[in-house]
């Protein structure tokens, strides 16, 4: 039964976990799947309004969002949970760990697939955004705080906004330029402001410079 294996699932991930009934009793992320997997089965039968119906009460308790459309693998493990939003054509495989704050969403009202697809055994660290119909490689892990705009493979650690690939088969890498940051398509503001920042400091170094020896 599904219930019972999301649940065996958290009991083995989280090590502040006591016992099962401690899970299916205390465990908001839990308490979500089990909102949404009936939100889906009626989804499933074409039931939407009732579907939407359950999932809008499975978030006014648990404080999680996901959409009765969205398909979610077994064994996922939302940790805490607060502020997690699944949309309806993602895709989460099996035995992934979402901390809080994640976001799988889209880019815009296209039609058709507009969420992402995330494999198996993945780790999504906390306050993480993966926006659009991008992949999520099978056991990569995507570090807290990252925006993620482009496929990441398998095997891979990717960190930053937008996120690069840090790691990939336990190796440290060095993303190619194509892969770091696109100042045309995604603009750093911040990284933007200290290049501004360290032009401005080496114009008045050398503007100093020119006064010292005109004395």
């Amino acid at each position: 039964m599904k219930w019972l294996e999301d649940a065996r699932s958290i009991l083995k991930k989280d090590p502040a976990a006591r016992s099962l009934a401690e899970v299916v009793l205390l465990y908001p992320g839990y308490h979500a799947l089990l909102w949404y997997r009936l939100a889906h089965r009626l989804y499933r039968r074409k039931h939407f309004f009732l579907a939407r119906l359950l999932s809008q009460l499975g978030r006014s308790f648990t404080g999680i969002e996901i959409h009765p459309g969205a398909q979610i693998g077994r064994g996922l493990f939302i940790d805490h949970g607060a502020g997690v939003v699944i949309g309806e054509t993602a895709v989460v495989g099996d035995n992934c760990t979402i901390y809080h704050g994640v976001t799988l969403g889209g880019t815009g009202k296209g039609e058709g697939k507009r969420h992402p697809t995330v494999g198996n055994d993945v780790l999504l660290g906390a306050g993480v955004k993966v926006l659009g119909p991008i992949e999520i490689g099978d056991g990569s892990r995507i570090g807290a705080g990252s925006v993620v705009l482009r496929p990441v493979p398998a095997g891979a650690t990717a960190i930053g906004i937008p996120a690069a690939v840090v790691r990939q088969n336990g190796r440290r890498v060095d993303p190619p330029a194509s892969e770091t940051l696109n100042q045309r398509d995604y603009p750093d503001l911040l990284h933007n402001q200290l290049a501004h920042l360290a032009r401005r400091l080496d114009r008045l170094e050398g503007e100093c410079g020119r006064g010292r020896s005109a004395r």
